[in-house]
């Protein structure tokens, strides 16, 4: 397993700034969590979702690909601070 974050620039309102992804090793997401401007948290995994959060349908480019794109700044996480904002997440969507 691998977990990224990748902060993305933009002036977008309602698509989030932070996104964190729990990758198999072929690159396909597991779970992802979406966070927004706002402080709003959306998740999704292979059997539930908040919001409009999916996973994605292919594996995710490699970092240095993501990169090269002036917007995106990825970065390899600990699974402990995936864990973290995973929780979070989930706990946010249930109203607790």
């Amino acid at each position: 397993m691998r977990y990224l974050k990748v902060l993305w620039r933009h002036d977008l309102p309602d698509e989030p700034v932070e996104l964190y992804s729990e990758l198999d090793d072929a690159g396909y997401e597991i779970r992802k969590v979406e966070i927004y401007r706002d402080g709003r948290q959306d998740f999704a995994n292979g059997e539930s979702s908040s919001g409009t959060t999916t996973l994605g349908e292919g594996p995710l480019p490699s970092l240095e690909e993501i990169a090269e794109q002036e917007e995106f700044s990825p970065s390899l996480i600990e699974s402990t601070q995936f864990e973290n904002v995973w929780r979070q997440a989930v706990i946010d969507s249930s109203g607790s």
